[in-house]
């Protein structure tokens, strides 16, 4: 999985093996993002059942100033808390 645009756009993301987690692919991404792209800037966004975080990550990437990661799988939280700082302000939760 990667960010398909913004200011992370083209990373690559750390996704999860298994059928416990099933990302979202690109297509659908852009799709969402397409239909919310002038509400994110400054957004707070929620990823809840985060995974691997790409929602979330694809909304900080897209100029949403605070993301909230939130999956019950300690592997997901795992993955989730190697997000980069860079990105933007964001906090993680587990359930």
């Amino acid at each position: 999985m990667r960010v398909i645009t913004g200011s992370a756009r083209g990373r690559r993301l750390r996704t999860l093996e298994g059928m416990d987690v099933r990302p979202t692919t690109d297509k659908v991404k852009e799709a969402m993002f397409s239909a919310i792209q002038f509400q994110l800037p400054g957004a707070q966004v929620l990823d809840l059942f985060a995974g691997s975080g790409q929602l979330g990550i694809e909304a900080l990437s897209r100029g949403a100033a605070h993301g909230v990661f939130v999956d019950q799988s300690s592997r997901s939280i795992a993955v989730v808390r190697e997000i980069p700082d860079g990105l933007s302000a964001y906090h993680r939760s587990a359930l």
